[in-house]
C-alpha cells in the first residue's frame, strides 16, 4: 500500500538489507591464506575521513528547496498521467506506473535523508527543522494524490493478477514487490480515496510528534543538569556525559551522583512525555484499526512477518532464564569489589583505566581486521566508506548535535550509507562504529544487487548484519588484546546480551501495555506510565542488583518508542538470537557461511524474512532458536570465566 511504502521508506533509512553483485562491486579475488583469513588492502589511515560532506546530496539549502519544488510537481503529473490508467487497468500501465512511482521515490528518500541528516547535526536548526516537515507534508500530499493506486492494487483478485503478469512479461521482476506491498494486505487497506486522505493525515500527525519528541528528548530529557563531582569539579549530566561518566569514573559516588541526577530528572520531566506519548498512542492505534487490525501491535507483527505468538515465546524464554545472567553479576561484582552492584555499577568498564582513549583511526584499523575471515567484499566497502565522508564521528551535544547513531541506507544512490555516531574514544565506541559498517554493508549489497524497491525488510533483519559485526569484533579482542583488555570487552559484550534480551523486549511490553491504558482513559500521567515500566522491569530484571524501590521513569528517553514504527526494539532480540546462530554456522565453517551470507545480505524483499532463513540458514524463528541463543550467552559467560582465570603470561 501506498501509504506503507513512505511509512517504509522513512523507518528504514532512520535507525536503527540478487544472488551476485553483477559487477556493481567488483569483488577482491585475493586468495585465502592457509590460516583461514584473506589478503586485502589495508587503510591508509590518511585518507580517513571525520565528517559528512553532504553535497553529493545537495550542495546547498537552495538547491534543496529547487529539488522539493521539482518533487511537487513531478506528485501532480504522476496523479494526472495515471489516474485515468488506472480505471481500465492493465500490465503495461501498471509497469510504467511502478518505473515512474519508483524514481519519484528514489528523489523523496534523498531529499528527506538530506534534512534528517542536517537535523541530526543540529536539531535547534529551525531550516532544516521546518524542511523536514515539509518533506513530510509532501509525502503526505503524495500518498493522498496517489491513492488511487492502492485502493485499486489492493482489491484486485488473485485471476486478474495472474492475467496482468502473462500480459506483461516486465512485471514479473515487481512480483514479489507487488505480493509484499499490495497483494497481502487485501484485508488491510483503505476504503476509498477518501478513507486513504483520512489515514495520510493520521500518518502525518504522527510524523510530526516523532520530530517534536526527539528535540525534547535531546533538549530537556536528557539534560538533567550539573552535579558536583567528589573532586568538586562541576559536571553537566547530558545524553553523551552520561554514559561517558557511568562507564569511566571509578568513583562509585560520583557515579551514583550522575545516576540519580538523571534518575529523579526523568521522573520529572515524565508527565510532559507522557503527554506527547498518549497523543501518539492514540494515533498509531486509530490508524491501525482503520486498517482493520485489532491494534498497532497486531499491524506490526503482520507488516514483520512475525505472529504475536513468537514474540510471546521469546518473551517467556527471556524471563524464564534470566538467571543465566548471573554468573555474569557476579562476576562484575567482584571484578569491581562490590558487596552489592546498584544500577549505577552497571556500565562502568571493568578495566583499570576505564576512561582510556582509543585514536579513531585505530580503532578503524581494528576493525578491518575483524573482517579478515570475512568475504573479501567486506573490505571494499569498508575502505570506501570509511574514506569518504560518509561518517560523521564525533559529538557535539551543546551545538544541538542529536545522541545516538544511526546508518541511513543510499540505495537510491548505490552508495555507502550515512552513518551517524558520537564517538567517545572509549573502547565500547568501536563496537559501535563496527555495529554501523554493518548496517552499512547490508545496505549497499543490496543496493548494488537488487532493484531499489526491493531494498529493504523487517527492522530485525536489518540488524543481523550490525550485530554479527559486534561478534566479529569480540572474537577478534579476545585473540589479540591483553587479557585485562580483553576480559573487560567480553564483560560488556555480555551486558549488551542482557540488554538485547531483557531491556528492548521490555521496551515493547511497555509500549504495548501503555497503549492499552491511554486507549482506556483519557489524561494518562507520568506516574502511571512510570508504574507500567516498573512493573514490567521487575519480571526481566536481576533481583541481584539494588534497583530503587521507587517507578523508573526510563521510559522517557527511548527514541523508539516515538518512533511512527511503533513496537520496534522488540526486533534488537529477534536479530540477535538470530546472530548467535549465523556465529556459530560462521566458526564452523567460514567459507560455506561467507557464501550464503553475501547472498542473504543481498536478496533484499526479493523473499520474505522466513525464507531467506530457511534457504541459506536453515533457520526459524520459534522457541528454540531463543533457548539455544541463551545456551550460547551461557557459553559467552563461560569464556569470562576462564578468561579471567588465565595465566597472564599465556594470555
Amino acid at each position: 500500500m501506498k501509504q506503507r511504502i513512505i511509512a517504509a521508506l522513512i523507518l528504514t533509512i532512520t535507525i536503527a538489507l540478487m544472488i551476485s553483485l553483477s559487477g556493481c562491486i567488483e569483488k577482491n579475488e585475493n586468495p585465502e591464506t592457509s590460516s583461514g583469513t584473506y589478503s586485502i588492502e589495508k587503510l591508509n589511515i590518511s585518507n580517513v575521513t571525520t565528517t559528512w560532506d553532504l553535497s553529493f546530496l545537495f550542495d546547498s539549502k537552495e538547491e534543496a528547496e529547487t529539488g522539493f519544488e521539482e518533487l511537487e510537481l513531478q506528485s501532480e503529473n504522476i496523479n494526472e498521467t495515471y489516474r485515468p490508467k488506472f480505471e481500465t487497468l492493465d500490465g503495461t500501465a501498471l509497469l510504467e506506473y511502478l518505473e515512474t512511482e519508483k524514481n519519484f521515490l528514489k528523489s523523496l528518500d534523498i531529499l528527506w535523508i538530506y534534512a534528517y541528516a542536517q537535523h541530526s547535526l543540529n536539531v535547534n536548526d529551525e531550516f532544516y527543522e521546518s524542511f523536514l516537515i515539509n518533506i513530510q507534508d509532501l509525502a503526505t500530499e503524495h500518498e493522498i494524490a496517489t491513492s488511487f493506486a492502492t485502493i485499486k492494487l489492493t482489491s484486485i483478485s488473485e485471476p486478474d493478477w495472474e492475467t496482468m503478469f502473462d500480459d506483461e512479461p516486465g512485471l514479473y521482476e515487481y512480483r514479489p514487490y507487488l505480493e509484499s506491498n499490495y497483494i497481502r494486505f487485501v484485508n488491510h487497506r483503505p476504503q476509498d480515496e477518501s478513507h486513504a486522505a483520512f489515514l495520510a493525515d493520521i500518518s502525518n500527525q504522527r510524523m510530526k510528534l516523532e520530530t517534536n519528541a526527539f528535540k525534547k528528548v535531546t533538549n530537556n530529557v536528557t539534560v538533567a543538569g550539573n552535579i558536583t563531582l567528589d573532586n568538586g569539579e562541576e559536571y553537566a549530566v547530558n545524553s553523551q556525559s552520561y554514559y561517558t561518566l557511568l562507564s569511566t569514573d571509578t568513583n562509585r559516588n560520583n557515579r551514583k551522583k550522575c545516576y540519580d541526577a538523571r534518575y529523579y530528572h526523568l521522573i520529572n520531566e515524565s508527565d510532559e512525555m507522557a503527554l506527547l506519548y498518549s497523543e501518539k498512542a492514540k494515533l498509531d492505534d486509530r490508524y491501525a484499526r482503520e486498517l482493520n487490525y485489532t491494534d498497532y501491535y497486531e499491524a506490526k507483527m503482520f507488516s514483520s512477518y512475525l505472529t504475536k505468538e513468537q514474540i510471546d515465546d521469546m518473551n517467556s524464554v527471556f524471563k524464564e532464564r534470566k538467571d543465566v545472567f548471573e554468573g555474569y553479576n557476579e562476576f562484575r561484582r567482584d571484578k569491581l569489589g562490590l558487596d552489592n552492584l546498584a544500577p549505577c555499577d552497571l556500565f562502568v568498564q571493568l578495566m583499570e583505566e576505564p576512561d582510556q582513549q582509543y585514536n579513531y583511526t585505530d580503532s578503524l584499523v581494528e576493525i578491518q581486521e575483524s573482517y579478515s575471515r570475512m568475504d573479501p567484499v567486506f573490505n571494499d566497502i569498508f575502505i570506501e566508506t570509511v574514506t569518504g565522508n560518509y561518517l560523521d564521528v564525533y559529538p557535539d551535544p551543546d551545538n544541538g548535535k542529536q545522541p545516538g547513531g544511526y546508518a541511513i541506507s543510499m540505495c537510491a544512490l548505490q552508495s555507502p550509507s550515512i552513518i551517524f555516531m558520537n564517538y567517545n574514544g572509549l573502547i565500547g565506541d568501536k563496537k559501535t562504529i563496527t555495529h554501523e559498517l554493518g548496517h552499512n554493508i547490508n545496505f549497499y549489497l543490496m543496493g548494488n544487487t537488487v532493484d531499489y524497491l526491493y531494498c529493504g525488510g523487517p527492522e530485525y533483519e536489518m540488524e543481523i548484519p550490525s550485530t554479527f559485526n559486534e561478534e566479529l569484533f569480540v572474537d577478534y579482542v579476545i585473540e589479540n588484546y591483553d587479557k585485562d583488555t580483553a576480559v573487560a570487552v567480553l564483560s560488556q559484550h555480555i551486558g549488551e546480551y542482557q540488554n538485547y534480551f531483557t531491556f528492548q523486549p521490555l521496551i515493547t511490553e511497555f509500549e504495548f501495555e501503555a497503549h492499552k491504558l491511554i486507549n482506556e482513559q483519557d489524561n494518562i500521567s507520568g506516574a502511571e506510565l512510570n508504574s507500567i515500566w516498573t512493573n514490567l522491569s521487575k519480571q526481566y530484571r536481576s533481583d541481584s542488583i539494588g534497583y530503587y524501590e521507587g517507578d523508573s521513569a526510563e521510559w522517557t528517553y527511548i527514541n523508539h518508542i516515538y518512533l511512527t514504527n511503533n513496537y520496534y526494539t522488540f526486533n534488537y532480540a529477534v536479530s540477535k538470537a538470530i546472530t548467535l546462530s549465523l556465529f556459530k554456522k560462521f566458526i564452523d565453517d567460514p567459507e560455506e557461511f561467507n557464501k550464503n551470507y553475501i547472498e542473504y545480505l543481498s536478496v533484499g524483499t526479493t523473499l520474505t524474512p522466513s525464507e531467506k532463513l530457511e534457504k541459506y540458514f536453515d533457520i526459524e524463528v520459534n522457541r528454540e532458536l531463543f533457548e539455544d541463543a541463551m545456551d550460547i550467552v551461557k557459553l559467552r559467560i563461560n569464556e569470562l570465566n576462564r578468561l579471567e582465570k588465565e595465566d597472564t603470561s599465556n594470555s
